[in-house]
């Protein structure tokens, strides 16, 4: 089988974007090899693999798991069942938190709560370089992508495990953001779209989808500076319900925040 061929055949189960990266990520070659030479035959192990992930793709696994790697911000990152597949919309949480940080008079103190990959955090500290960035995640997994992902990307970032702010003893930060798990579990968008190829635990609460919202707002007070910012991602419709955790708690200024789509997408206050 020759290159063309194989993406010829490919294009029975998957879109030709994904096929032609698929392709080059199992054979080596590059998007000019495929369109000057494609004649050039596909060895019996690239060819295995190809056909293999062209299956596997087709059966709904997100193509970021299938290559290890996702683009964000102009930035490649691993990615792997251990972690959520970084989504555009989560680029609002970090321009809002470079913006608070930006207003700041000295270095910001910035904890990151739920990490995953470290998109976040990552993002944070090499975009906010006076900044120092801390970042928690429950899952060990987790925070061996994230702590690749930084050394890779030559980020200073200090990666703790543990539940939200339960290694943070004593510690306060001027910012503090998450994109915790906010979908409820009855929600039918969990049976398709990838989701079930993703960590559960990163997706839902196992409950109405505000639980870990609940936790993080409450803990919040214990861990800001007079004057910090909380700013977290959530759900589509739960923007109301959200600014009335955060005023219920005593938080200030409190407001939501529409992603490009115009879809409520992060909210926050502050102390």
């Amino acid at each position: 089988m020759t290159l063309g061929e194989a993406l010829l055949w490919a294009r029975a189960y998957v879109d030709r974007l994904d096929a032609r990266l698929l392709i080059q990520s199992a054979s080596g070659c590059s998007h000019s090899d495929l369109l000057a030479r494609p004649e050039i035959p596909l060895i019996a192990p690239a060819q295995a693999q190809f056909m293999e992930w062209v299956q596997r793709r087709a059966a709904g696994e997100p193509l970021a798991y299938l290559l290890g790697e996702a683009e964000f911000r102009g930035r490649l990152f691993q990615v792997s069942p251990a972690v959520l597949v970084p989504r555009p919309e989560t680029e609002l949480l970090i321009e809002l938190a470079l913006e608070k940080s930006a207003a700041l008079r000295r270095s910001a103190q910035i904890l990151d709560l739920g990490t995953g990959s470290g998109i976040v955090a990552i993002s944070l500290a090499l975009e906010s370089p006076g900044s120092v960035v801390s970042a928690v995640d429950l899952s060990s997994a987790a925070l061996d992508v994230a702590r690749n992902n930084a050394g890779r990307l030559k980020a200073s970032v200090a990666l703790v495990q543990g539940d939200w702010y339960a290694p943070l003893a004593g510690r306060r930060f001027d910012l503090i953001v998450a994109n915790p798990p906010y979908i409820a579990a009855d929600d039918p968008h969990l049976c398709g779209d990838g989701l079930p190829f993703e960590p559960p635990m990163a997706l839902t609460d196992k409950a109405d989808g505000l639980a870990c919202i609940r936790q993080i707002v409450a803990g919040a007070g214990a861990h800001l500076m007079p004057g910090g910012w909380l700013l977290f991602e959530h759900g589509y419709d739960q923007g109301l319900a959200c600014r009335n955790l955060l005023q219920a708690a005593g938080f200030q200024d409190v407001f939501t925040h529409p992603d490009l789509a115009g879809t409520d997408r992060v909210s926050g206050g502050k102390l």
